[in-house]
């Protein structure tokens, strides 16, 4: 009789994941001046529908095969976090009112999934997961009153590649190697051991950077610099075997250079650059190699290079378009699942057309994000806003494309949804930025139109 509860699930989170889309099209619709429903109460479905999602799953996680009966620790678990959920929003309510709702519904989706996958994996990182995001949630609520403090933070540009380097040069001179790379720093408080990825800091450091000096008129000076200094960093991920960061990394300033100074050439210069260093990189470095080699044919070293891979493969293509039903695949053969891998056992269990879904939700922070940055009036701010939305973005795209061998896997995680303190805190601390940016763009418009309605008033009563 459980079972075939858990083959009916497989069509209810299908419903949630395109009901949620669906109401994002409304909003965005009444936006544009379309009418495909009330925005307001198609945000209230969304909220509404992420509880639906965490109440179903977490009823078939908690559920005893052997003793027929709910585990009574996971159904607590299950009630703490959805407190959780409830408490970001009215928290997230209050310190960003005028913030985009999307933004805010997207994210918490992808923050539930992430508990309730990792429950179904490892319930001690659930509960892990779960205290990280705690901690991203309140230094989001305290950047409003940052930014309202030190209102001029462009200034510090040459502090923000300073520390980037810093962080970076630490880890190369103290790091521990892990998942292959030599990336994590580590240190003990009392009896519990922290480790955690100075990188992910300095990808928040470095958009900084970028729109701190791209605010500016780009002259080849600062262009020539700028890129030499990033570069650098590129380099020092690449010593540390991080790809994935280096990538990102990449991708970013390129990006950014190319909003701040709409120059073609630049771009193609840039990309041509890049395109020899790759080449040089995979002559020097192995571990280049063998990532390239079992993207090409994973099959052909399956017991080592390809194993990971090709599990994930099976995982996703195994049960089709509904997947397994939650509880009844087998993602814990694919290694590290619960960071690098967990889109794999997303789709494994929740089925691909979910996967398709969480896409989706990826796909609509990336939109929001570029309207905020096209609807600000300050060019710091806008670029600031690019930046942000491009990291996190480029991100999600890398890890999703090397899932399913779209491109050479990279070790780095999937925004909100992989276990991983330091990227979950820097993945919330980005959209906090973003929503503030939102907050600023918004009340600046608002003057706007108030100054300027006072002045057809004035003109009026002059006449």
């Amino acid at each position: 009789m459980f079972d075939l509860i858990i083959m009916l699930s497989r069509y209810a989170f299908i419903g949630y994941i395109v009901l949620f889309l669906w109401q994002g099209v409304v909003y965005v619709a009444y936006e544009q001046g379309g009418n495909l429903g009330n925005p307001y109460r198609a945000v209230s479905i969304q909220r509404r529908l992420i509880v639906l999602m965490h109440i179903t799953a977490f009823l078939i996680l908690s559920y005893n095969r052997e003793s027929h009966f709910f585990d009574i620790p996971t159904l607590i678990f299950a009630a703490v976090s959805l407190v959780f959920i409830l408490l970001a929003v009215k928290l997230l309510d209050r310190f960003y009112y005028e913030g985009c709702p999307l933004i805010w519904t997207g994210m918490l989706f992808l923050m539930d999934l992430s508990l309730i996958m990792l429950q179904r994996l490892e319930p001690y990182l659930a509960k892990r997961q779960m205290m990280w995001m705690a901690i991203g949630l309140a230094g989001m609520s305290f950047l409003p009153t940052f930014f309202r403090i030190i209102p001029r933070f462009e200034v510090f540009e040459w502090a923000y590649i300073i520390a980037c380097y810093g962080l970076l040069l630490c880890t190369r001179l103290f790091g521990i190697a892990k998942g292959g790379s030599t990336n994590w720093l580590s240190f003990s408080v009392g009896s519990l051991d922290i480790t955690f990825q100075p990188s992910e800091i300095a990808k928040f450091l470095f958009v900084f950077y970028l729109a701190s000096v791209f605010r500016k008129r780009v002259e080849w000076r600062q262009f020539l610099t700028t890129g030499i200094l990033s570069a650098g960093l590129v380099f020092l991920l690449v010593l540390q075997k991080d790809l994935g960061s280096a990538l990102i990394f990449f991708m970013t300033y390129m990006v950014m250079l190319y909003i701040a100074t709409s120059n073609e050439m630049l771009m193609l210069l840039g990309f041509g650059a890049a395109s020899g260093a790759a080449a040089v990189a995979y002559k020097l470095f192995s571990h280049v190699r063998v990532r390239v080699a079992a993207w090409q044919n994973p099959w052909a070293d399956i017991d080592t290079g390809g194993y990971q891979i090709v599990n994930s493969l099976f995982a996703i293509t195994t049960w089709g378009m509904l997947g397994s039903g939650l509880t009844k695949g087998m993602p814990r053969s694919i290694p590290v699942v619960e960071s690098d891998m967990i889109f794999a056992a997303i789709c494994e269990e929740f089925g691909v057309l979910f996967g398709m879904g969480v896409i989706g939700v990826f796909i609509m922070l990336l939109y929001r994000g570029v309207r905020i940055a096209l609807d600000c009036g300050r060019r710091y701010y806008s670029i600031l806003a690019a930046g942000v939305t491009t990291m996190i973005s480029f991100q999600a795209f890398v890890i999703l494309g090397g899932v399913i061998k779209l491109i050479p896997l990279t070790g780095v995680t999937l925004p909100f949804v992989s276990y991983g303190g330091s990227s979950v805190l820097v993945s919330l601390m980005m959209i906090g930025l973003l929503q503030w940016v939102c907050v600023y763009c918004e009340q600046q418009n608002r003057e706007a139109e108030e100054r300027e309605l006072e002045w057809l008033g004035g003109g009026e009563w002059d006449e």
